[in-house]
């Protein structure tokens, strides 16, 4: 069975936004090296198109900096299911899931291959409690931001999930990623 695993920028304070930071070269070769392993990437909407087109152009137009280019280049070159019901279409090796997200992930974990990524806020909480995800990939910036989307809203988890620490890197920016697992 495929590993799942959930990624995200987050503050000190527990805010997740795009905007929080300003990743240095090492950050960018960091997020491209993880997905060395990853051969899908499962998005919520908002993020994918937080992410798409822009992410494309610069991989096409190699208008980057070489890490963000090197980013741009293997980020579009994996696939994508992107879970939304009001998009209406996608860019090239993106597929549109309609409903049922959990079924959907259960399906494709199930199926040969490598990681599954995934990047959506807003369905973490479901795919927690279905026991989905086996891994979270957490880069704490050294910002605190007072405001915005929050890893978990409360009471969003009818229990809690209990987690191992199994690596920790520490950046030059201050930033610092975090890697757990499942107990």
């Amino acid at each position: 069975m495929r590993t799942v695993s959930f990624g995200i920028n987050i503050s000190i304070d527990g805010y997740c936004d795009h905007t929080i930071g300003n990743p240095s070269e090492q950050l960018l070769d960091y997020f491209t090296g993880t997905m060395d392993d990853v051969d899908l990437f499962f998005f919520g909407r908002v993020m994918y198109q937080l992410m798409f087109p822009y992410w494309s152009d610069v991989a096409r137009d190699q208008s980057g900096t070489a890490g963000e280019n090197r980013f741009a280049e293997r980020l579009t070159a994996i696939d994508r299911v992107v879970v939304s019901r009001s998009l209406d279409s996608a860019d090239e090796n993106t597929r549109i899931v309609r409903s049922n997200p959990a079924a959907e992930l259960l399906k494709l974990k199930q199926l040969p291959g490598k990681k599954i990524s995934v990047d959506s806020i807003s369905l973490l909480p479901e795919l927690i409690a279905a026991g989905l995800i086996d891994e979270f990939n957490l880069v704490v910036h050294p910002v605190i931001v007072g405001k915005g989307r929050r890893l978990l809203d409360a009471g969003s988890l009818q229990e809690k999930l209990e987690l191992k620490l199994t690596d920790t890197i520490h950046f030059k920016s201050g930033c610092v990623a975090l890697h757990y697992v499942r107990r």
